[in-house]
């Protein structure tokens, strides 16, 4: 039988902003850091986490949520 976790997207946040809490870096350093493979093992798997995050919030996992939306606000 399969498990299915459901949660709000305000606690996707949250998720996701503990995470960044964790590895005491913020988004753009994690990400930066993974394209250039100097992340531990642990790093990593927040990266990954916080991918998975960004597509569920946004459906793609190719940047920051937040700064996306914001750009789309300027382009508005």
């Amino acid at each position: 039988m399969t498990t299915v976790i459901h949660k709000t997207p305000e606690q996707l946040r949250e998720q996701r902003d503990r995470l960044l809490a964790e590895v005491r870096m913020s988004y753009e350093e994690l990400r930066d850091r993974a394209e250039v493979y100097s992340l531990s093992m642990d790093e990593l798997d927040v990266w990954h986490t916080i991918e998975g995050i960004d597509y569920l919030l946004d459906g793609d996992s190719r940047g920051d949520v937040k700064a996306r939306r914001a750009g789309d606000d300027v382009r508005r």
